[in-house]
């Protein structure tokens, strides 16, 4: 059996099944061991040439009747019991690793290739999945169908059962030494597996760029590559799986041959009164016999495959729960501590003190010392240069990453305090790729509602200036977005992502460089709403800008230099005592004459 600390509580979950399925599948196994009972006895009726009782002939038919609707009712129970029992295994695990996929942190995805955690959702899990129905099938033949055949076996005639079971010690000792290599092989080949499918994903997701640069050939030509290398590992998977199985056949054959050689050899002696001694026995064995035993012997094939095939298929199901218990061991090293602090409202300042933050496994630290105080109902403004840490000092609020205790305060509450899922409710944020779902952009812009309507979607579309476009599709509101928002523009689905937060109405609003894309007039407009509306309602606004134009209008600015607060004030007096902001502005202004001039 397959045994691990995240699969052994479903061996009770389901045992009802289990239980019912391994009776059913028993009952099988005891039935079918008639069949070559009624072949003897139809052999000892006719064996002399005599008048055939045709009544028992008949009841013998009937038996076997009975035996085949026995066979039918009860094979359809245990694939029915079997079968639900390990499709609700791989349901309850996927189920399982959908959960902690959304509790890892980010950093656990900056490491790991999408390519990999969907093998784990498919492949793998797949791969339990059979083993909990076919391979408990097998392991059940193997176990019962070969042990009560072999008795039948040895009651019928030992000294022949002896010979044919001789053989049976190899596939005992090649099992043993061929699972290492198989469970090796098959990790190998979920492996390239993995290298497949990231490589795939990656030029799906890129596909634009790719025929942008005319990269086609050169694609394909690395494409074949990984892939050429992923039909290597497989067909040596295959390879080695073959002949494990072809081994076992050949047994197989042998002991059939042998069966049929000395049986018949015993048979004919008896039949000419000749005695045969063998393991200190008188060997008497008779026609009706040897096609009894031979259909014993036809049974035991199935079971001596299984034993093979358990052997491959356990080795590849031991490779696969490694790989997902690996994935459900991984530490959440961002989570809420003990007796957290669940927020209902807050109003919404923010302070940092004397924070400083590093992204894990990077030695380099994003900001140094920030001192700074955000009051409840303001709009704020940060700018800097590319890479000083605009994104960190408001990313940093969701708790995306750990911070250090006592230098991050929301409402005067140390961050590190909070439950962060109460947290999170209280923020409204949208990020600089601006990720869509495939889905309706009504239901898109109502994600972060309970029981969002329509009326929802279209004042928040109001908000952010998109309302005229998304009033101009076919489908209106009800208009499908496509795979990451595809078919729409850039600034169509920056502005469905801002109206996405604003119906959240959070009381602290976060804009990551969410203007970028759009024009200056919808920019004003977005900054106006902002203004108008999120500042009557005391409500906190941070907008992280790369043009001053965004920002200059807001209540005060916060000036970022490589990781260090340079500045926070109003626009008026930046530009006399912030020189990254002057030096900003001068080339922003510059940049307009240069256009200006162009134009």
């Amino acid at each position: 059996m397959l045994f691990g600390k995240y699969i052994n509580r479903y061996y009770l979950k389901y045992a009802a099944l289990f239980i019912l399925g391994i009776v059913a599948l028993v009952a099988v196994d005891v039935i079918q061991l008639y069949i070559p009972e009624f072949l003897g006895r139809v052999v000892e009726l006719v064996k002399d040439d005599i008048t055939v009782n045709k009544q028992e002939i008949i009841n013998i038919g009937l038996k076997v009747l009975l035996v085949a609707a026995g066979l039918f009712f009860g094979r359809f129970l245990w694939r029915i019991a079997l079968f639900s029992a390990s499709t609700k295994i791989e349901a309850n695990l996927r189920h399982e690793m959908f959960l902690k996929a959304e509790a890892l942190p980010r950093e656990f995805y900056h490491e790991t290739k999408v390519g990999s955690v969907m093998s784990w959702f498919t492949n793998d899990l797949e791969t339990i999945e059979e083993f909990f129905s076919w391979g408990t099938i097998m392991i059940v033949d193997a176990m019962f169908l070969s042990v009560i055949t072999a008795i039948k076996m040895f009651n019928l005639n030992v000294p022949l059962t002896i010979i044919c079971f001789i053989p049976l010690v190899l596939v005992v000792i090649w099992g043993a030494l061929t699972e290492k290599f198989m469970m090796k092989r098959w990790d190998e080949r979920q492996s390239a597996y993995d290298k497949l499918y990231d490589f795939a994903q990656e030029n799906f997701t890129g596909i634009r760029v790719i025929k942008a640069f005319v990269k086609e050939t050169k694609e394909i030509h690395a494409f074949a590559k990984v892939a050429r290398k992923n039909a290597e590992v497989n067909i040596s998977f295959a390879r080695l799986s073959v002949i494990f199985d072809v081994f076992i056949e050949i047994i197989v054959a042998v002991i059939f041959a042998i069966a049929m050689g000395v049986g018949g050899y015993f048979a004919w002696s008896f039949l000419h009164g000749t005695s045969v001694f063998l393991f200190c026995l008188t060997i008497e064995l008779e026609a009706h016999e040897i096609v009894e035993f031979l259909g014993y012997l036809d049974i035991l094939i199935w079971p001596m495959i299984a034993l093979g095939q358990i052997v491959s298929m356990r080795s590849r199901s031991k490779a696969s729960l490694k790989r997902i218990t690996a994935f459900l061991d991984t530490e959440i090293n961002v989570k809420s501590p003990e007796n957290a602090i669940k927020l209902d409202q807050i109003k919404g300042s923010i302070s940092y003190r004397n924070f400083s933050f590093n992204y894990p496994n990077y030695d380099a630290i994003s900001l140094k010392d920030i001192n700074l105080d955000i009051k409840a109902g303001e709009s704020i403004g940060i700018v800097g240069k590319i890479g000083c840490g605009k994104s960190t000092l408001v990313n940093v609020l969701l708790m995306l990453y750990n911070v250090k205790p006592n230098t991050l305060y929301i409402d005067g509450i140390d961050i590190t305090t909070l439950d962060i899922a109460s947290l999170r409710k209280q923020i409204a944020y949208v990020p600089q790729d601006n990720f869509l779902f495939s889905d309706s952009i009504e239901n898109n812009i109502n994600f972060g509602l309970e029981n969002g309507t329509l009326e929802n979607a279209i004042e928040g579309a109001k908000f952010a200036g998109v309302d005229d476009d998304i009033q101009g599709f076919s489908e209106g509101y009800q208009t499908i977005s496509g795979e990451r928002g595809v078919t729409l523009s850039g600034g169509q689905k920056q502005r469905i992502s801002i109206a996405r937060a604003y119906v959240k109405d959070s009381p602290i609003l976060i804009l990551d460089d969410s203007v970028s894309a759009v024009d200056t007039k919808t920019e004003e407009t977005i900054l106006h709403n902002i203004s108008e509306e999120r500042q009557n309602k005391s409500k906190t606004t941070l907008v992280v800008a790369s043009r001053i134009s965004t920002v200059s209008h807001l209540d005060k600015i916060v000036v970022l230099n490589d990781g260090h607060l340079e500045a926070f004030d109003t626009h008026a007096n930046l530009l006399k005592n912030s020189p990254t902001y002057q030096k900003m502005v001068k080339l922003q202004e510059l940049e307009k004459e240069v256009e200006g001039g162009k134009k």
